[in-house]
């Protein structure tokens, strides 16, 4: 096991080597400044290794104790590393400064080599087993994570699957000449859903990892404008959904505004066709009321709202409709989809400076509002 690196930061230089030489003894590695200046020069020196422990004065000239604490903690790299403060005077104002500012602990001057190695060897185990405590969580949400894909993948992507092998297999067993033009077109929208559900399934799944690295906020800046055909993006997103077969129930459509936002015109239809999907997958079967899609201006906002009468969601699942591959019971309830849908929603929501928001009743229905700035009138306008 590699030996813990401990940084020491004192004025009083025959101090400053008894602590060195004290911690060498308890098999640390040490590493010495006379000030904050200094010390913190030594930390931004990539030559240096990045200590495990700071045992710092609070009394010192150019950069004393407490705004070398406050610099250590303002750097991500090393705002976890534990910080012990060495003080003569005890005073009640620099204690509860540095608690403040986030110091682990203090030894008052004068102290014994035991005390010092106590405090420093209780500090580091403490550090020891947070980062333990932290991989083991971090672990468990990548192994669930994990899961869950392949749980969704192996379902989502095999149904799909299967519809373009099974269909494209009839073709091939058939002679052309026996078969009747009704039959090839159907053999034909087999495959062609199976292709398009696997096209938004792939599609989704890279728009998960683009949104996640940044790619799509750099994509919107460069590709997003001011767009008056809300009507045209809704209208695209209704045929995207309602070509598939398996979709029976109407949508009414109802534009009540062709006042213009800012966007992409590709994220705002993956938002308007994404709601629509999850309006059509949770009507309850058979359902003859249709789906209602309404725009219309709020103040100085576009609303899209989207209303079925499906199975609903829980107060209890409001809150999590939002993240990634959550669906409402999905152990029970067999719906398509991977619960990706509304997590790219909320993303290119957020990303067009709008808002979402849901009213849902269980067993009775849901409402999506998606909310978009009205665009400035002084500003260009493409179609």
């Amino acid at each position: 096991m590699s030996k813990a690196t401990v940084l020491v930061v004192e004025d009083d230089t025959h101090l400053l080597w008894g602590i060195r030489d004290i911690l060498k003894l308890g098999s640390y590695d040490v590493l010495t400044a006379e000030n904050g200046k200094q010390a913190l020069e030594l930390l931004n020196d990539e030559k240096n290794p990045r200590p495990d422990l700071i045992v710092s004065d609070i009394m010192m000239p150019y950069v004393d104790g407490l705004e070398f604490l406050q610099e250590v903690r303002k750097k991500e790299d090393w705002v976890t590393i534990p910080f012990i403060f060495l003080t003569a005077r005890g005073e009640q104002s620099d204690i509860n400064k540095g608690k403040q500012l986030g110091v682990d602990d203090y030894l008052v001057k004068p102290f014994d080599a035991p005390d010092l190695l106590v405090a420093v060897d209780s500090r580091l185990e403490r550090q020891r087993r947070l980062n333990m405590a932290k991989e083991n969580e971090v672990g468990y949400l990548i192994g669930n994570v994990k899961r869950q894909i392949v749980t969704i993948l192996n379902h989502e992507m095999r149904t799909p699957l299967s519809l373009i092998i099974g269909y494209s297999d009839m073709l091939q067993s058939f002679s052309i000449d026996e078969m009747s033009t009704d039959e090839i077109r159907t053999f034909l929208q087999g495959v062609h859903s199976g292709a398009e559900r696997l096209r938004r399934l792939i599609e989704n799944f890279i728009y998960l990892v683009e949104l996640n690295n940044g790619d799509c906020a750099t994509t919107y800046e460069w590709r997003s404008y001011a767009l008056d055909n809300l009507s045209t993006i809704i209208q695209t997103a209704h045929d995207q959904i309602t070509k598939d077969e398996t979709v029976t129930q109407k949508c009414e459509i109802e534009i009540d505004s062709t006042a213009p936002v800012h966007g992409d015109k590709d994220y705002l239809t993956v938002i308007v066709r994404e709601l629509l999907s999850n309006a059509f997958k949770f009507s309850k079967k058979d359902s003859t009321d249709p789906i209602k899609l309404k725009s219309f201006v709020v103040g100085d906002e576009v609303c899209i709202a989207i209303t079925d009468t499906g199975i609903g969601i829980g107060e209890e699942h409001l809150k999590d409709i939002w993240k990634i591959f959550f669906q409402v019971d999905r152990e029970i309830e067999e719906h398509q989809g991977a619960g990706s849908g509304l997590t790219l929603v909320k993303g290119f929501v957020d990303m067009h400076n709008g808002r979402a928001e849901v009213e849902s009743v269980f067993g009775e229905g849901s409402t999506f509002r998606v909310y978009f700035p009205i665009h400035k009138a002084d500003k260009p306008i493409n179609n």
